[in-house]
């Protein structure tokens, strides 16, 4: 089975033939070009997953080639070939936009390692465009981000419903993308011409909000100097969505559901009725029927309203979609605020995929615009992020580190892991502030006046829970934070800012 495609550019015959026997070998599929003109004219009648390209040609510098094929298929993985490795000569490679490069002579091992690298990364930035432009075909809905079943289910689901005029109730944790989710249903509606007015009932005061709803004639109330129309005649023949239904008063629940039962109202203080024609959206974080049950909600006006409703998974059930809505927020963010491209390194990406995100889509966009706002280079690494996401690594490790020193409850098995079983309390409180502190002081690279930030704590209060704890007396080692956390017997001293 074939692995992949290559074009090896190179003017030597004898380093042609000797990558077309070596590549052969480990099962590609190998094309030669002896010049810039015969690489270009390759590119030209078929694809490629990577191209091998010598940097000295007859006819051209490979750097300036490489510029021209960034224009024509900037997801093509191109590794110079060059005779000359220097930092200088890897600066100017990448600068232009090469996967990588190697030098002349090469180990085989390490070129087919390099070669299978590339074509892996040209193979999943196909996937990734390909699964965009599938998701965007089947689902355009432009502001939502999602590729887990959950999330295809309510694409699903929002498709089915969109063309109808029944109700909706979308439920899901605050910052799952309620909103969102409720724009998407109208602009695939027959009224996506028409205006979408958003409702934030939580914050809207109780006797004002009847008045934004309905609307008042004048001399309704003191300050009515004037008639004034109302939410629901700005959205007639649109739709209204109501944020935070759950927080309507009983008496605006009451002429809600005569909206929706009779599509007519009376401004505040008229005595006409206005007819209209709006769909209800509606979205809560709370269950609707739980209210109805306590007292909370009209039962009337909760099955009227839940004809059909949604559930938004939170962002923590549905990690796999982290990278794709990372990369969105990036690329928004970078447009907005003037920035070339930024990615997050590894490390960074590890720590966004593990976090639980209490905030969900709400705080992880927060987040990357934090990022993307404080970045000054491409890599974007783990202290850009927010203290909330570094903190929750440390202390979730501790946790995992604690159950060593709790000490076993009658009945418990026995073991043989050395576990401190007459661990007091309070000498496991101790240890934990202990191994709280190392970890910061490692992360910091033992940096006091830096972990003291971290920790929100004066240096002179660090300084002494260092001293209490015995760290300073104890062998720091890069390797073990066992020796660092008080398991070492070699002192060892080292300045209180550093």
């Amino acid at each position: 089975m074939l692995r992949g495609s290559i074009l090896v550019v190179d003017d030597e015959a004898e380093i042609r033939e000797g990558l077309e026997a070596l590549l052969s070998s480990e099962h590609f599929e190998v094309t030669l070009a002896d010049s810039a003109e015969a690489g270009l004219q390759e590119l030209g009648e078929r694809p490629f997953d990577l191209m091998l390209l010598d940097v000295s040609l007859p006819d051209g510098n490979g750097l300036d080639l490489l510029r021209e094929i960034r224009q024509r298929d900037p997801a093509l993985s191109v590794i110079l070939i060059t005779a000359y490795g220097s930092i200088d000569m890897a600066r100017q490679a990448f600068k232009s936009g090469a996967h990588d490069y190697i030098t002349k002579p090469w180990s085989n091992d390490e070129l087919i390692a390099q070669v299978s690298q590339a074509i892996e990364g040209h193979r999943l930035r196909e996937e990734n465009v390909h699964l965009k432009r599938a998701l965007k075909q089947r689902y355009n809905f432009p502001n939502i981000a999602g590729k887990s079943e959950k999330m295809l289910a309510i694409f699903d689901l929002v498709t089915q419903v969109a063309p109808s005029r029944s109700t909706v109730v979308i439920y899901g944790e605050s910052g799952t993308g309620k909103e969102l989710i409720a724009k998407a249903i109208h602009s695939a509606s027959t009224r996506a011409d028409k205006a979408f007015i958003p409702v934030n009932t939580g914050s809207i005061p109780s006797d004002l909000l009847e008045s934004q709803l309905f609307g008042h004639v004048k001399g309704a109330f003191t300050s009515a100097i004037a008639s004034k129309k109302g939410l629901f005649e700005i959205a007639d023949q649109g739709t209204i969505f109501f944020d935070e239904i759950s927080t309507v008063s009983p008496e605006t629940q009451a002429k809600l559901l005569r909206v929706i039962q009779e599509r007519e109202f009376m401004r505040l203080g008229g005595t006409d009725t206005i007819k209209v024609d709006v769909r209800i959206l509606a979205a809560s974080n709370e269950n609707l029927m739980k209210l109805v049950r306590d007292g909370r909600f009209r039962e009337d006006l909760y099955h009227r309203l839940n004809v059909i409703s949604l559930q938004l998974p939170p962002l923590r059930d549905r990690k796999e979609d982290i990278p794709l809505l990372v990369d969105r927020f990036v690329e928004a963010f970078c447009l907005e605020n003037g920035k070339p491209p930024r990615r997050f390194t590894h490390g960074a990406m590890k720590l966004l995929m593990d976090y639980d995100w209490p905030g969900n889509v709400r705080e992880l966009e927060n987040a990357v615009e934090r990022a993307i706002v404080l970045s000054t280079q491409e890599a974007m690494d783990v202290d850009l992020l927010p203290e909330s996401i570094r903190t929750r690594e440390i202390v979730k490790g501790v946790r995992l580190q604690l159950a060593e020193f709790m000490p076993r409850m009658p009945g418990d098995q026995e073991d043989t892991g050395g576990t401190n079983h007459s661990a007091s309390l309070f000498e496991i409180l101790e240890e934990v502030e202990r191994r709280i502190i190392v970890d910061m002081l490692e992360r910091t690279n033992w940096n006091q006046t830096e972990a003291a930030e971290h920790f929100q704590i004066p240096l002179s209060t660090l300084n002494q829970k260092i001293k209490r704890l015995g760290i300073e007396t104890r062998r720091r080692s890069n390797g073990a934070r066992g020796a660092a956390a008080g398991f070492g017997d070699e002192p060892a001293d080292f300045p209180a800012g550093k």
